[in-house]
């Protein structure tokens, strides 16, 4: 099953590799291009469900202080809420699901196409799906001293710097991804409970992809670091940033406004009074 995402991999990458003098990080960064172009409907759809999401949440916090004792009430009031504002609660998952497959296999990709061992070596000629690339098998899978196919951990002191990269772009995605939302918390004292569970989220996930990035091959690095700034300059894209709001500690840097607008609930008539005044 795998053959289906892993042979087209290899052979747009060797192709790439043809086309780019020979250069497998230039390869790399083109094709994660093509890859993220490919995947725009989606992500855009991601950003704006995580917007939508976050436009009504005054609303929601409303509606769980209302029905806090009442858990069918609230389930059915929540999902009234979605609906009047136009709101998928999944509609950020997708996107998610679907590049989960595409990264594994980006990973097999980048070590099968560079021969990250004898067999793949042996096993690369036949993954072509396009001829006349066999001559050449195998690619240079060295760059300024550094194997791409290993970690950074095993090259040279200086290719730390990826997971650095790769920490430090996630978490300005995870910021730019995450609407600014008010300080505060509940009405009986407690600290929001989605809130501090988003701040958690934008620490954790950076953190995660940096530590990820110390066992995985470099060029999977180079991956997630190309990946992540076309996510920050197609976010930024879809509205202004405030910058200053997302170099800070606080929340996220997102300007709602500015990327979406939620669908207004619709509002009823008032009845005109029949006495004259």
């Amino acid at each position: 099953m795998w053959d289906l995402i892993l042979n087209p991999f290899v052979t747009v990458i060797t192709l790439l590799y043809s086309l780019l003098a020979n250069n497998a990080v230039l390869a790399i960064v083109v094709f994660t291009i093509l890859v993220r172009l490919a995947m725009y409907p989606l992500t855009a759809q991601q950003q704006r469900s995580s917007v939508a999401m976050q436009n009504v949440q005054p609303e929601m916090k409303k509606i769980q202080e209302k029905y806090k004792n009442d858990k069918e009430k609230l389930a059915q009031e929540q999902m009234k809420l979605y609906k009047e504002h136009g709101v998928n609660p999944l509609g950020g998952c997708l996107p998610l699901l679907i590049q989960f497959p595409i990264w594994i296999g980006l990973y097999q990709a980048i070590n099968h196409a560079l021969a990250a061992t004898p067999l793949q070596l042996i096993d690369l000629s036949g993954r072509f799906l396009v001829t006349g690339l066999d001559h050449l098998v195998p690619l240079n899978n060295v760059f300024l001293g550094i194997d791409l196919t290993q970690p950074p951990t095993i090259n040279p002191i200086y290719a730390m710097g990826l997971p650095v990269l790769v920490l430090a772009t996630s978490w300005l995605q995870s910021k730019l991804m995450v609407p600014s939302t008010p300080a505060g918390g509940n009405k009986d004292g407690k600290p929001d409970q989605a809130q501090a569970m988003t701040q958690s989220m934008t620490t954790i996930m950076p953190l995660m992809m940096g530590f990820f990035s110390l066992s995985f091959s470099v060029g999977l690095s180079i991956y997630f670091v190309v990946s992540n700034v076309i996510t920050i300059v197609q976010y930024s894209m879809m509205g202004k940033m405030d910058w200053k709001q997302v170099l800070s500690l606080g929340g996220g840097g997102g300007q709602t406004p500015a990327v979406i607008e939620s669908k207004p609930a619709p509002q009823k008539a008032k009845p005109k009074s029949g006495k004259a005044k």
